[in-house]
């Protein structure tokens, strides 16, 4: 299968606290229904998925660049509450209120903070990564993730640092590659979408390793809000045959359980990579949700 992937078609940025700018892209029809999407572990604003379903279903896809990544420039200081009032500026300066969102891979936890702040219609999260940190997940987690997990717990800032120090965009693209299974390598090595996904992680990389070692970070600790309070639809959808580890390792079981509002999609036959695959299901599953 060859994945159709589309360039931003629009771009913009705004100015924060003591100047400090935040980024978006932008596809789809200015006066589309409204859908932020909240990107995976490193990449920029330029990697969007869907870009025919988006035109198809009348949806305007809204990125915006979390802190150090991409078109946003760095936050010593961020954290779940100052992206979401990133977030809530972006809204304001573009008239939105209360859109969906999609979180894919380690963007779910940033998706999770905008729907425990209040600000989104509906949530859907797609090969998202777990709370790491909850004890009912750490159980299930691989040895090695829970001792990353563990490690950040003791010592964030020097975790930070030693992982800012020898992480690259070469080195996250290897990390994907390696981690996936034989399905989703078949298409993420597929020219097209490679230099496109390669491209955006040098972009994530482009004003140095920080930005992303905060997210890695504040992904794999507690969520500022426990799924238990969000109050919004949410969609959850895992693939079988996703062998990412640092995703949910249960492929979204237990946190069906634990979001009030919740409703699992699990398709045995789809692997990590089900945001781009199944891009037109997952929208308008969202759309139909947030409705």
């Amino acid at each position: 299968m060859t994945l159709a992937l589309t360039a931003p078609e629009r771009s913009h940025h705004l100015e924060r606290e003591h100047g400090r700018r935040v980024g978006w892209t932008e596809w789809g029809s200015p006066d589309g229904v409204p859908v932020l999407f909240c990107t995976g572990a490193a990449t920029s604003s330029s990697l969007g998925f869907g870009a025919e379903a988006v035109r198809e279903l009348g949806v305007r896809l809204l990125c915006v660049d979390r802190a150090g990544l991409g078109l946003s420039q760095p936050d010593p200081l961020k954290d779940f509450s100052r992206w979401t009032a990133d977030v809530a500026a972006v809204l304001e300066a573009t008239g939105l209120s209360r859109p969906a969102v999609v979180g894919f891979s380690q963007g779910a936890p940033f998706a999770v903070a905008l729907a425990g702040a209040g600000q989104v219609s509906a949530l859907a999260l797609v090969a998202g990564q777990d709370e790491l940190a909850h004890p009912a997940t750490r159980a299930l987690l691989p040895t090695q993730v829970a001792g990353m997990v563990a490690a950040i717990e003791s010592d964030r800032e020097g975790f930070e640092a030693g992982f800012a120090a020898r992480a690259d965009a070469d080195g996250m693209w290897a990390l994907v590659d390696g981690m996936s299974g034989p399905e989703d390598r078949a298409l993420y090595r597929e020219p097209a979408f490679a230099s496109a996904y390669r491209q955006a992680l040098r972009e994530g990389f482009a004003q140095g390793a920080s930005g992303y070692a905060r997210d890695l970070t504040l992904a794999m600790g507690r969520w500022p809000v426990p799924p238990e309070a969000i109050t919004v639809p949410v969609r959850l959808w895992y693939g079988g045959r996703d062998t990412s580890p640092v995703h949910s390792p249960d492929g979204g079981a237990l946190l069906a359980t634990r979001f009030p509002r919740a409703v699992r999609h699990f398709l045995p036959d789809e692997g990590g990579s089900l945001l781009w695959t199944r891009a037109r299901d997952i929208l308008r599953d969202l759309l139909a949700a947030a409705a």
